[in-house]
């Protein structure tokens, strides 16, 4: 786009510019005056306000589905969409995502504007999974739920070389707990794993450097949203909190993140425990965004950005048909 000076190499690292654009900056004042302020104290009300609030009105699909088509999952225990290009796409690939939310809110949704547009750009069908919310359903059950999908899709076929898992927020969080799961399991692993400004740490004990500039959330969020799903498990668990796990052996990593967002410094964190721990790791700190500015793909130049820098990381290493495929 001609009015985002970020620019991708061969490599597929973006170059990013000083700040964010105007887009950004004006997107990133709209959330702190609604979300930041929402009233604190009371976080069981937050969270039926978040569900409100965040959920995705039916009628506005039209504005985020072009080119895809959308095809619902209830089993007894397996619950999401399918999301389809509508024409020429990689069947043997699939993209398995994991939305954000607290773990407490969202639905998949609520984040058809990310699937639909990474099931457009890398030309192949994405899962969205609807697992469990607390606190109706506290830990580990989104853990149990992701590990249920992924084993899934390789019981239907898909093997696990073609899978990408991407997550956003409390969903990136999810990623890696659902990689350390499958490793203490010696499960396969998927391909490749994407993270959008990942929640890691939930004992809310982290330092916050950014907890002024956040344009959504507040640094005592943390603890109570966590507690909300944990229910008295301690979060230093591993499966809670994948910053405190063994994150050797994984798969390659991209994690992206805006420099001013509280989580920041959870994803730098992750990034150098990953690369320490010898995974192939790659984090794109976005300049001046709002927590998982990915959402706003039309709206906002650096969403579209960072969306081709996912497609990218796919093709580069989800699999060799992916990779070889001209018209991307």
């Amino acid at each position: 786009m001609s009015d985002l000076s970020i620019t991708e190499t061969s490599n597929t690292t973006p170059q990013f510019p000083e700040a964010p654009s105007w887009q950004g900056r004006i997107v990133t004042r709209l959330i702190r005056l609604v979300v930041k302020r929402w009233p604190r104290g009371d976080y069981k009300a937050l969270v039926m306000r978040a569900r409100r609030v965040l959920g995705l009105p039916g009628w506005t699909s039209f504005l985020f589905t072009r080119g895809v088509s959308f095809e619902e999952l209830q089993g007894m225990d397996l619950r999401g969409e399918w999301v389809i290009p509508d024409a020429n796409f990689l069947d043997e690939n699939v993209l398995l995502y994991l939305h954000g939310g607290g773990y407490v809110s969202c639905t998949p949704q609520t984040h058809r504007p990310i699937t639909a547009a990474l099931a457009r750009l890398t030309y192949q069908r994405l899962f969205a999974l609807d697992y469990r919310l607390a606190p109706e359903a506290p830990f580990p059950a989104a853990v149990d739920d992701a590990e249920r999908a992924f084993l899934w899709l390789m019981e239907i076929g898909v093997k696990p070389q073609n899978i990408t898992v991407a997550g956003d927020s409390a969903g990136g969080g999810l990623v890696i707990a659902l990689l350390l799961r499958l490793k203490a399991k010696q499960k396969p692993m998927p391909a490749c794993a994407i993270c959008l400004s990942p929640w890691v740490d939930l004992t809310g004990a982290a330092s916050y450097s950014n907890a002024e500039s956040c344009a959504m959330f507040c640094a005592e969020d943390v603890g109570e949203f966590a507690s909300l799903y944990l229910n008295g498990i301690s979060p230093r668990k591993p499966e809670a909190s994948p910053i405190f796990g063994d994150l050797s052996g994984l798969p390659p990593l991209l994690i992206q993140a805006s420099n001013t967002e509280l989580l920041f410094d959870e994803a730098v964190r992750l990034h150098e425990r990953a690369k320490k721990s010898g995974v192939d790791s790659t984090l794109s700190a976005y300049p001046g965004l709002a927590h998982v500015w990915q959402i706003f793909p039309g709206l906002i130049p650096e969403a579209g950005a960072a969306l081709r820098e996912i497609a990218a990381f796919v093709r580069a290493k989800a699999s060799s048909s992916v990779a070889s495929k001209k018209s991307l």
